[in-house]
């Protein structure tokens, strides 16, 4: 283990700092992905210690992540997709996703993380529809004047903007996420959809291992994971029409089938919905 360490240390990308933890890694961790140093690990053991079924946490997003994109392209047409967060690229990108119903969508992947950077932009060489730009998720106003962003997304026509599975992950003023919903949403044209996915604190029997998962991922050396009440993360949507059935637990929005087994308490503690725009 120790030999294998060294060695995934050894090829880390310039600007990669393999003893910090970092957030695109551990959700690669909890996906079984191998982008992921021993630090990562550490963090996704230690959630894992206090509720064992967390990894469903990034499984449930990732297929919620999947089924909101098949519905963009293929029910409300978008053909054109900004992502915020976009993290190491798995199974069922979104640009996979959505160009096999809108050949034509373009798809603009933002993350600043350098080991993102560095596999992200190796991935996208073969797909000249899809981009990836370095900018600051949680800065609006350089992610909205990003080179990338400008040439590849048009601002006059309807837009699918994807914030799936990062707010929780800022760590600062309380309400500086729902204002930075309201500056991305603002810039929005009529038209455009929405789609937030964010940890979930059920405030039922399940809240104990929210808090539980949220202590360990804020006390961790990732150092962020904030739990958020159903109507703390609706409010996030800034008042835009939510498409049915609202913000519910994410295994729960729009399921491919009928579900033949019963949740597990995490999947009790992420949820996500999608909003339009008028």
């Amino acid at each position: 283990m120790t030999g294998a360490t060294t060695r995934n240390e050894e090829r880390a990308p310039v600007g990669v700092d393999p003893t910090r933890a970092s957030i695109a890694r551990v959700y690669d961790a909890f996906l079984g992905g191998k982008d992921n140093y021993e630090i990562d690990r550490q963090v996704f053991e230690g959630v894992k210690a206090k509720a064992p079924e967390a990894q469903e946490l990034a499984l449930d997003n990732r297929a919620f992540l999947i089924r909101v994109c098949r519905f963009l392209a293929g029910q409300a047409e978008m053909d054109q997709f900004l992502d915020c967060g976009s993290g190491l690229p798995t199974a069922e990108n979104i640009h996979q996703v959505v160009q096999r119903l809108q050949p034509e969508a373009r798809v603009v992947y933002i993350d600043n993380d350098p080991v993102v950077l560095a596999h992200g932009r190796a991935l996208l060489e073969e797909n000249d529809r899809t981009h990836f730009s370095p900018a600051d998720i949680y800065d609006p106003q350089a992610v909205l004047a990003d080179e990338v962003v400008a040439t590849h997304i048009d601002f006059t026509e309807p837009l699918a903007f994807l914030q799936l599975g990062t707010l929780h992950h800022f760590e600062g003023p309380k309400n500086r996420p729902q204002e930075i919903m309201r500056e991305y949403i603002d810039a929005l044209p009529s038209g455009s959809y929405v789609a937030i996915s964010h940890f979930l604190d059920p405030e039922n029997e399940h809240s104990t291992v929210a808090r539980k998962m949220e202590e360990v991922f804020r006390h961790s050396p990732m150092g962020s994971g904030t739990f958020r009440t159903a109507a703390e993360i609706e409010d996030l949507f800034c008042g835009l029409e939510l498409v049915e059935p609202g913000v519910v637990k994410c295994a729960e929005w729009w399921p491919d089938g009928p579900r033949l087994k019963p949740l597990s308490q995490v999947s009790h503690c992420i949820a996500g919905g999608v909003a339009y725009k008028p």
